[in-house]
């Protein structure tokens, strides 16, 4: 069963271009992640500093490894340097899918 996490979190739009090296580092090291189907983040085009987060997992297992991860723990640390608040995220388990 797919594990979906999607959300938002916010920064302070002036601080956004600041913050985008670390969420690269951040995509980069979660892609590479074992059971790691998708990750990504975008910002709201509508409400600058409204960051959408959409995650996919093979399971609960892989998320919680990814929770445990060193580049977790180091993003994380990055928060408040940069003012990011406002996190909302939720999982959804996926038992099924298909094109629209």
């Amino acid at each position: 069963m797919t594990l979906i996490i999607a959300g938002t979190v916010r920064v302070p739009p002036e601080r956004f271009a600041d913050l985008k090296p670390h969420m690269l580092a951040m995509l980069s090291a979660s892609r590479a992640e074992d059971g790691c189907y998708e990750y990504s983040y975008g910002e709201d085009v509508a409400k600058p500093g409204l960051i959408r987060v959409f995650e996919a997992w093979r399971d609960q297992a892989a998320l919680d490894a990814h929770v445990k991860t060193t580049h977790m723990a180091a993003w994380r640390a990055t928060w408040p340097s940069f003012g990011v608040f406002d996190r909302k995220l939720f999982a959804y388990e996926i038992a099924a899918e298909r094109p629209l």
